[in-house]
């Protein structure tokens, strides 16, 4: 077994950075198909959907504008239930144009529909949600928001890597990794 230790926590391997990417690939393509050359707006939410964010927007083969939210909700392992976000940071124009969320990861739906509220205000033609993990047993948002794309459904599991950290690292590692329960 592949482990790494962070912290006070050994974490186990959980998706290699191979079946990462052959994933990465597929969305990418569902993406350019359903927009094309409409020059959407990607928006990543940081800090945890940077790498993810990268992948997408390499593969994105039309004009398209990238910009960048920083929110947080988790303290250590746990959602915190609160979160925090401002969307005053986007320089992009919103207004009639197609936006595409870019999440490291989505559990309860608490930041996506925080976001969804605070992007709604700028009128767009739609926004569609991806993201590279999904816990579909904790999300509480089934029959209100959906998530167009989806790479991995999860448990819930605490994961780190390929973006996502446990009190600030684990970011840099290119395989995600589970936390280890023995």
């Amino acid at each position: 077994m592949i482990t790494v230790q962070l912290h006070d926590k050994t974490f186990e391997l959980f998706i290699p950075q191979e079946e990462i990417e052959k994933r990465i690939d597929v969305l990418s393509q569902m993406i350019v198909n359903d927009l094309g050359d409409t020059k959407p707006v990607f928006i990543s939410v940081l800090n945890g959907a940077f790498m993810f964010t990268s992948e997408i927007v390499k593969r994105f083969p039309y004009n398209c504008e990238v910009d960048f939210l920083k929110i947080s909700s988790y303290v250590g392992t746990t959602s915190s239930g609160n979160v925090n976000l401002t969307t005053n940071s986007i320089k992009a124009s919103l207004a009639n144009r197609n936006i595409i969320i870019l999440e490291d990861i989505i559990d309860t739906g608490l930041t996506i529909k925080s976001l969804l509220n605070a992007l709604s205000k700028y009128n767009p033609e739609k926004i569609y949600i991806a993201t590279l993990l999904f816990k579909p047993e904790v999300y509480k948002f089934k029959n209100e928001i959906d998530i167009n794309y989806i790479g991995f459904n999860i448990s819930n599991e605490f994961v780190v890597g390929y973006g996502l950290d446990y009190d600030g690292l684990g970011r840099n590692l290119l395989d995600i990794y589970k936390l280890n329960q023995i």
